[in-house]
Order: structure tokens, then sequence, then C-alpha cells
């Protein structure tokens, strides 16, 4: 009997062991971050900081257009049990004060990643009543990004105290990978034939305050509506004038235009990204770089 009651024992133990290991497992993937992130660059600047210490979600899904983006019921769950909820901010998501108040999560801290970028004003008096009086595509700058991805390691290290190590050490490896992408380009676009390049939409400001470079582009900043005739016949003839052989296009921004403008003038099309959402699974860095190789290429 004591035998018996001595097997019995030592196998109740050894279950006991085994069920407090995977308590503890689970006890520890519990204690990862949950992070909301409202489009595709702020989810990857937010893994890039957050590595295997977050779970991130994007709630603006591939292929819809983040200016007109309407939060949905699934957007609201997602609010209410994040921990963080980084968004770009500058009028890029009109949507997210009503929504994160709808969303009662008094735990949840907010994120506005572009809160310390020098922003570049609106200079259209509609869009600026519209939408702000801000140009929000700040991710699209390496030097910009740079900040974006130091102010998400501040707001996960407010959210995870204890953590607050290894999220700045991320970030400090990431910003020097920016640093030397913008270096690196800074020195190439020195010596460039000319400075100015043609888009889908007027996205690139930012971008073109690193570089010392000017957009022309087919649509305006939030890439609203199809452009005029006027406006078409104008580009046309900038494009002849200038001898423009590339005109670049993003998927999500009237593409047939791009492509109708680059037929009328002769030149070939190059789809550039954006960055709102990723159907490859390219990183940021890869599809930055690939950017500003395809705008290089097209200069010289």
């Amino acid at each position: 009997m004591t035998g018996a009651l001595g097997a019995v024992l030592a196998v109740t133990l050894l279950a006991g062991c085994g069920t407090t290991g995977k308590d503890q497992a689970a006890a520890k993937e519990e204690k990862k971050l949950k992070v909301v992130a409202s489009f595709d660059a702020m989810a990857e600047f937010a893994k890039a900081v957050g590595k295997d210490k977050i779970d991130v979600v994007t709630l603006i899904p591939a292929g819809t257009e983040p200016h007109g983006f309407e939060p949905s019921t699934e957007v609201m769950k997602e609010l209410t049990k994040a921990d963080v909820f980084i968004y770009n901010g500058l009028g890029m998501e009109p949507w997210q004060e009503k929504a994160t108040a709808a969303a009662k999560n008094d735990k949840l801290v907010k994120v506005e990643a572009a809160k310390d970028v020098d922003a570049i004003k609106n200079t259209d008096p509609e869009e600026v009543e519209e939408h702000g009086e801000f140009d929000p595509h700040t991710w699209l700058s390496p030097a910009c990004a740079e900040k974006e991805i130091n102010t998400i390691a501040a707001a996960l290290a407010q959210a995870d105290p204890d953590n607050k190590d290894y999220y700045m050490n991320n970030a400090k490896e990431y910003t020097a990978q920016l640093k030397q992408l913008q270096s690196d380009y800074a020195e190439k676009f020195k010596n460039v034939h000319r400075r100015d390049f043609v888009t889908g939409h007027a996205a690139f400001a930012y971008l073109c305050r690193d570089f010392d470079l000017m957009q022309k582009s087919v649509e305006d900043v939030f890439a609203e509506g199809e452009p005029s005739p006027k406006k078409l016949a104008e580009l046309t003839e900038y494009c002849r004038e200038n001898k423009i052989t590339t005109i670049f296009a993003e998927e999500m921004v009237s593409p047939a235009v791009s492509r109708a403008l680059a037929n009328e003038v002769g030149a070939k099309v190059e789809i550039i990204d954006t960055m709102e959402s990723n159907k490859d699974g390219a990183t940021y860095m890869d599809r930055m770089k690939d950017n500003l190789e395809k705008i290089y290429a097209s200069m010289m």
C-alpha cells in the first residue's frame, strides 16, 4: 500500500510540475505588451523597437487608404484590450481621437509618433480646412523616422518600465541603420543631374527635405479625387519641358492616371511604396532603400 501510495504521489507531483511549467510559460507570454498600430509603417516601427516583448496588431487592412479609413467594431475591440496605441498623427488618422475615447481603456498609452517632428505645413487652403495644418507623411523620411522610433521606444518603456533598456537599445540599433541610409543617399544625391521627380501623390515632402529634392505630383497630399484637366495638362507640359523620363506610381493612388501621364510624355513607370500597407512582407528598411534607389536612378 505504501509503495502504491508513493507512486501515486510521485505521479501527482510530476503532473503538478508539468502544469506549473506550462502556467509559467503562459504567464510569461501574457506579459507581452499588446500594441495596436494604425497602419503598416507604425507597426514596423513598433516591431523594430519591441521585438519579442510585444504583440502587434495593425488596424488598417492592407490595400486600404489610411486617409479615408473608418474604424469598425473590430478596431474598437482591439483598442479596448490594448496596452499601447501607436499612430502617426498630424492628421493622418483623423478618427483616432473619437475611437480611443469610445474604447474607454484607462490603461491605454497613446503614442503620437510624429509629435517631435518639425512638421511641414500644408499650403492649399482647402486641404488645411478639411485635413488640418500639416503634411502627415513623416514616416517616408529617414530623418523623421528616427524621431518616431525614439518616441515609440519612450512610450513602450513607459508602458513596460522593466524592459526600458531593451526598448532603448533596440531603438538605438534601428536609428543607427536609418542614419547610415541617410548618409549613404545624401552622398549619392550630391551627384545627380536633376533634383525633381514626379509621383502619384504629394507624399514625399519630408524625404525631399532630407535630400534637397523636389516632388511634382498627380494628386495632392491627401490623394483625394482625380486631378483636374488643367492640372494634368500643366504636369504634362512640365514633364515634357524638363525631360522627365520616369513617372512614379503608387498602387493605392491613381496608378492609371500616372501610367496615362507616362504614356503621354514617353516616360516609364516605376512603383514607389508609401508603406501604408505591406502586401509582400518586405521590411521598412528594404522598401525605403528601394524608394531612394529608384528616385536616385531617375535623376541620373
